[in-house]
């Protein structure tokens, strides 16, 4: 076990006009999680449909984003919930028979629900469909 932490300098990769993106995003939806409808804009993500590493073409492409919670965010990332075409939420086998409690309330009560559509970049098909047949396990 480490005795102590310490830091180091390094290199680091950033995204150039990732806040553009951000800033669609996230207006778009009215600047609430179009799953819970939280609006609290420092848990607000400007979340990629198709991950910002597969698609260069469609990284800046409000229709590649959806507006999530930080929690579902990371449960759209790791593929634990999707969207289906009619823009209902998608729950993975994994958690949709949790019974545990957490699981219960912040991700399987949405199961079946529709999103909030957002006022303008609906998000496109290709790319929820990319999401479900890739990352959505």
């Amino acid at each position: 076990m480490p005795l102590e932490g310490y830091d180091v300098e390094s290199v680091v990769r950033t995204r150039i006009n990732q806040a553009f993106f951000r800033k669609t995003v996230l207006a778009s939806y009215n600047f609430r999680c179009c799953i819970t409808g939280l609006s609290i804009a420092e848990l607000l993500v400007a979340s990629h449909i198709i991950p910002w590493s597969k698609d260069e073409k469609n990284r800046l492409n409000p229709r590649n984003g959806l507006c999530l919670n930080a929690l579902h965010d990371k449960a759209f990332d790791k593929g634990l919930i999707s969207i289906n075409e009619k823009f209902r939420i998608i729950v993975s086998s994994r958690l949709k028979n949790c019974t545990k409690l957490p699981e219960k309330e912040l991700i399987n009560k949405y199961d079946g629900h529709p999103i909030s559509l957002p006022n303008r970049f609906l998000p496109d098909g290709k790319f929820l469909s990319y999401h479900r047949e890739n990352i959505f396990n």
